[in-house]
């Protein structure tokens, strides 16, 4: 059991790194300190489409990543 859950954690390590590695970009350059608040007002859109996958399926990785570490921790303490 011990190693199914350690290959299933490697494995949810890997796609976690993929799909962050996946997601645009929100970096704050030069430009948008002179265009003022527009940009900031504008940019609070929900994400949608790929974006909206991309960070459901972090969230859903993440949370998987941190039970599994958990439970190997408790398995390997046991």
């Amino acid at each position: 059991m011990y190693n199914t859950l350690l290959i299933a954690e490697l494995i949810v390590s890997v796609l976690l790194i993929i799909i962050v590695a996946m997601q645009p970009s929100k970096t704050n350059s030069a430009s948008s300190a002179l265009s003022g608040g527009a940009e900031q007002l504008f940019g609070k859109q929900k994400a949608r489409g790929f974006e909206a996958v991309l960070k459901r399926m972090t969230m859903v990785l993440g949370t998987l990543f941190i039970v599994l570490a958990l439970i190997l921790a408790y398995l390997s303490a046991n």
